[in-house]
């Protein structure tokens, strides 16, 4: 390919309103164009780069029995409605109208459309396990866009949906694409990569990880153990907490005043805030109820464990309630029906706390949640903070880092088969739902996520085995006959020998080509030059590394071998 008829340009310029280096390399190297807010057209360089992650991707999935199929972008609402979907997701999917005023939706996902692909079709259990995949387009009114590739509101997806029998067998195949993630993520170059326990959301299931790979950019936190393999995301990370040792004081009422916050209360009383037990209400839109959230002083609410305890969205409100005293709102029995009250497990057996009195202007010292109030139950509804001990090895401690979520995979259940009346035979003839697992990557982000972890500050430095050309030709003055003649001599060689090779064939300094071969991350440079030429010499530079190699004409297709190879 000659870059001179490449479509695309590069530039120096950085974009304003940029955060992150894939965002801006992408668009500097001529790799992606921005259309609106949260959508890019690839052009050809970065569909040469995808074009090898989704073979990547196909090449792992038909390893493990996967058979790829196509669904529509383009959904009616009636497919959605039977899996409950169409209400209880909000505004971030697409819906419109077509011509006949029919309620269509824009897929952001498949479940749906892969269970009517298969309804009716697969009868009997003996057909099963089987999986089904695809690389489609897939649309999210995405409310924050950022980072180019890495947030967007269209996007390449590569999703699969498996059908099973039992818990067992979908056990079982769960773990097998877990394996098969680790090897494309591998493959496409991708070093420091996790997987994380993670909350399933709107998916639905019980059990899900999702692939991250560590980053500063990346949006998502992540805990992780210092001794042990423990890692999760924040939204669903446990620790066993530190327990503070005392004996039991004197239950005592006092006068607080106007401090209500536990800042506050913590400076008038002089305590530390794992010294107390705040209180934090929610609310309940579908239910019409309030919630009290009552957690120890230092720590806060997690409410992804909050709304998958009461299996409902939660809003923090400002509570306004006859039966609340806000600011002051204590442990007790609340008896209305329109109020819930959970306790978080930080305060089982928790004594000598600051808590609310549940009448103004009061608070309560040395309150026992032993002796003086104890719930029905404690729940974990808090989020890990730093330091704490890793409750699956007990000695480590969790730390916190960020990172891109590359993947996902879930344990969906019967979900979907069910709310869909997808049926098969079993052994006996009844008729049972199959139970599904569903797994994604998400190729753009992918392609972004390889260039935050592999670039500097000349631009992207691209794994080989994805790079869009393998070989970057730089002859430097094209207009001595002699370079000439051996630039297309060399090129011809490389690519009748298999090589992928972006021929620069502009008049340009060599300043401009050899800024313009890092900027786009090029393996491997090949420079020709009258210099080196009277020494019947052809210079290749490593863009990873940095080194020169200086070699003769013939040496050239056995050294670039042996490069590539290492």
């Amino acid at each position: 390919m000659k870059i001179s008829k490449l479509v695309g340009e590069r530039t120096k310029e950085i974009p304003s309103g940029v955060v992150a280096k894939s965002h801006e390399y992408l668009l500097r190297a001529g790799y992606i164009k921005q259309v609106c807010n949260g959508v890019f057209s690839l052009l050809p360089p970065a569909y040469r780069v995808q074009a090898k992650l989704e073979k990547i991707i196909r090449e792992e999935m038909d390893k493990i029995g996967g058979q790829e199929v196509l669904l529509p972008v383009l959904m009616p609402k009636e497919l959605w409605e039977e899996s409950g979907r169409y209400t209880s997701i909000g505004s971030e999917m697409f819906r419109l109208k077509d011509r006949a005023e029919h309620d269509m939706v824009l897929g952001m996902t498949h479940e749906e459309a892969a269970v009517h692909l298969v309804k009716n079709t697969i009868k009997s259990y003996d057909q099963l396990p089987f999986m089904i995949y695809q690389i489609q387009t897939k649309l999210r009114d995405e409310p924050r866009s950022r980072a180019g590739l890495i947030r967007v509101r269209e996007f390449i997806m590569k999703d699969a949906y498996s059908f099973h029998k039992d818990k067992n067998d979908l056990e079982n195949y769960y773990n097998k694409v877990k394996e098969a993630y680790f090897k494309i993520y591998k493959r496409m170059g991708m070093k420091n990569v996790v997987s994380v326990k993670s909350d399933s959301g709107m998916m639905g299931g019980k059990i899900a990880d999702e692939f991250m790979l560590i980053t500063d950019i990346g949006e998502d936190s992540l805990v992780v153990c210092d001794s042990c393999d423990y890692s999760a995301n924040m939204e669903v990370a446990e620790s066993i907490l530190d327990v503070y040792e005392s004996q039991e004081g004197q239950y005592e009422l006092v006068n607080t005043g106007e401090s209500k916050t536990i800042e506050d209360v913590c400076k008038l009383l002089n305590v530390k805030p794992e010294q107390t037990c705040k209180a934090v209400c929610y609310y309940l839109s579908k239910s019409k109820k309030y919630v009290i959230a009552f957690i120890r002083g230092d720590l806060e609410v997690n409410e992804i464990k909050l709304r998958n305890l009461l299996k409902e969205e939660v809003v923090a409100i400002s509570v306004d309630h006859p039966k609340i005293v806000a600011g002051y709102i204590g442990p007790k029995d609340f008896k209305e029906d329109d109020i819930i009250t959970i306790y978080d497990i930080s305060l089982k057996g928790a004594k000598n706390l600051v808590v609310g009195a549940n009448a103004k202007p009061y608070h309560i010292k040395n309150f026992s949640f032993i002796r003086d109030y104890t719930p029905k139950s404690f729940e974990d509804i808090s989020k890990v903070k730093e330091g704490q001990i890793c409750k699956k090895c007990g000695k480590g401690h969790l730390k916190t880092v960020r990172g891109i979520e590359i993947g996902n995979i879930f344990q969906l259940g019967t979900k979907y088969t069910e709310s869909m009346n997808m049926t098969v035979h079993n052994e006996n003839g009844e008729e049972i739902y199959p139970i599904m697992g569903c797994y994604g990557i998400g190729v753009g982000r992918c392609l972004a996520s390889i260039v935050e972890e592999s670039c500097d500050e000349k631009g992207i430095i691209w794994p080989i085995q994805i790079a869009p050309w393998q070989i970057y030709l730089s002859p430097l003055r094209l207009d001595d006959e002699n370079v000439y003649k051996t630039s297309e001599e060399i090129n011809q060689l490389l690519e009748t020998s298999g090589y992928e090779v972006l021929y620069d064939d502009r008049n340009v300094t060599a300043g401009i080509k050899f800024a313009d071969s890092e900027l786009m991350g090029i393996p491997l440079r090949v420079v020709i030059s009258p210099r080196s030429l009277q020494n019947n010499e052809i210079e290749i530079v490593v863009r990873k590394s940095g080194e020169k190699i200086m070699c003769k004409k013939d040496e050239l297709l056995t050294i670039i071998k042996n490069l590539i190879k290492e």
